[in-house]
């Protein structure tokens, strides 16, 4: 019965460890998202994102590529401005643990205790903000965590991940 209930903590305990992209969203209640057909980027805001400039563009790259793919296209004279900003977190994890174990001779026999594992990683947010072109008013933000990665190669996945994983929050479906 103990070793069932140390399984399934220690599974739990990976699926949540192994949780790529939690995301959020928030928007204007009563606005008609099917209007918007175009975007284009707002400069200001993207320039004062903190995050590097390869990241500016590997995060532009993913916002263009979805975009696309949910049939927006940029314009000079869009329906809809979008921007993003950046933000790094400490995470920190707590798992309780349970265990038991058989000590070998001369060590004490049977046994069983609990303890804490702790580990920190260090998150990466990512708010992707859409502005009405018109009225100047934000519509929708999404927003992303999900632990950095530290080679380029895994901070393309990652940024490509965490933009489509955002996006597929936007437009918001109407409630029924």
């Amino acid at each position: 019965m103990i070793k069932k209930i140390l399984i399934l903590s220690l599974l739990l305990t990976s699926l949540v460890g192994c949780q790529a992209v939690r995301v959020n969203q928030d928007y204007a209640i009563g606005t008609d998202f099917s209007k918007y057909k175009s975007f284009a980027y707002f400069k200001q805001g993207i320039d004062q994102a903190d995050v590097s400039e390869l990241d500016k563009k590997r995060i532009l790259r993913a916002l263009d590529a979805e975009m696309q793919r949910k049939g927006f296209v940029k314009s000079e004279n869009p329906d809809v401005v979008v921007s993003f900003f950046t933000d790094a977190q400490e995470r920190v994890d707590v798992y309780n643990n349970v265990g038991w174990g058989w000590g070998g001779w001369g060590w004490g026999g049977f046994g069983w205790g609990w303890g804490n594992n702790v580990s920190t990683t260090t998150e990466g947010v990512l708010y992707i903000d859409f502005i009405d072109a018109e009225s100047k008013e934000l519509i929708w933000q999404g927003i992303g965590r999900a632990a950095l990665k530290s080679t380029p190669e895994a901070k393309v996945e990652r940024t490509n991940e965490m933009v489509q994983e955002i996006l597929t929050q936007f437009p918001p479906q109407p409630k029924r």
